[in-house]
């Protein structure tokens, strides 16, 4: 058994599975952002002796912000304050009493759909969340390419768009925090990408346009990935990926199809993740496991 632990923006989780792609113990628990790092840490804490931890061989974590392999630490968070250079695999390690890997979280939630979700079978695999922020992964092989060690495949800060003064990114166009920008600031009320994607299915007037926007920036990002790595297929998840086919996949694969370098139209699927909510616990554990 293993232990797959997540540290997100906004969520907590560890779970305890055999990386057969279920678990057997799940603890969740909301992020408080206020408490910063340290809060997290103490959740972890509290969570632990909830869990059947007998028969754990080793800990994954799968950390929502970019790490450095050599020295398994925490590089930063751009969401929690306090994470900065902080050696979380080995003070997992000497909390748990395991030895323990660390990812990010975009990394090992690629892995755990390239071995037990939308991916499985498919190789070159490309992974992309959208949610608060926008991630990506890239899996050959069954194993996560991470460069020169400090990352790869970071589809959100790919550079889509150029303002006056700035270089708009990815995930600053066309994340959940955007989509929820831009239609708060067109009608002047405060509102969520859900709420958005809601009014739009509902047929409330121009609430698509929103997406329609954000798509098109997905696809310029998309078909960059094509290019430099043609994929046999692209999965995504994510709280955004979750208003479905209608406002996210169907035009998103058109715009694709229209404006991807020629050669390579036609080689790589865009479908849904399916591996939900868990999808970073169970490629923590699936890191783990590929430890021994």
């Amino acid at each position: 058994m293993y232990l797959g632990i997540e540290i997100g923006g906004t969520k907590l989780q560890l779970g305890i599975g055999d990386d057969s792609g279920t678990l057997i113990a799940l603890w969740r628990g909301e992020v408080q952002p206020e408490r910063g790092a340290q809060g997290i840490r103490e959740q972890i804490v509290a969570a632990l002796p909830t869990l059947p931890l007998a028969d754990v061989r080793r800990v994954g974590i799968g950390f929502g912000g970019p790490v450095d392999d050599r020295t398994r630490t925490v590089i930063k968070s751009h969401h929690i304050a306090g994470w900065d250079d902080f050696p979380l695999a080995d003070w997992i390690s000497d909390l748990v009493g395991k030895p323990a890997v660390l990812g990010n979280d975009s990394d090992v939630a690629g892995l755990a759909e390239a071995r037990h979700g939308a991916g499985k079978g498919y190789s070159p695999l490309f992974y992309m969340n959208i949610g608060t922020g926008i991630g990506g992964a890239f899996i050959l092989d069954g194993q996560i390419y991470r460069g020169v060690g400090r990352g790869a495949a970071e589809v959100g800060h790919l550079v889509v768009s150029y303002a006056v003064d700035a270089s708009l990114t990815l995930e600053a166009l066309a994340s959940g925090p955007a989509i929820a920008r831009e239609a708060s600031k067109a009608f002047r009320q405060p509102l969520t990408a859900q709420q958005v994607a809601e009014r739009a299915l509902a047929g409330w007037p121009d609430y698509h346009l929103f997406f329609e926007e954000a798509t098109h920036h997905l696809s310029t990002a998309l078909c960059q990935v094509i290019t430099l790595l043609c994929p046999k297929r692209i999965v995504i998840g994510g709280g955004v990926a979750q208003v479905g086919e209608r406002l996210l996949f169907e035009p998103l694969r058109h715009k694709v199809a229209e404006r991807c370098f020629a050669p390579f139209r036609g080689l790589t699927e865009i479908v849904p993740a399916a591996l939900g909510q868990e999808v970073v616990v169970h490629g923590a554990i699936a890191l783990a496991a590929q430890q021994g």
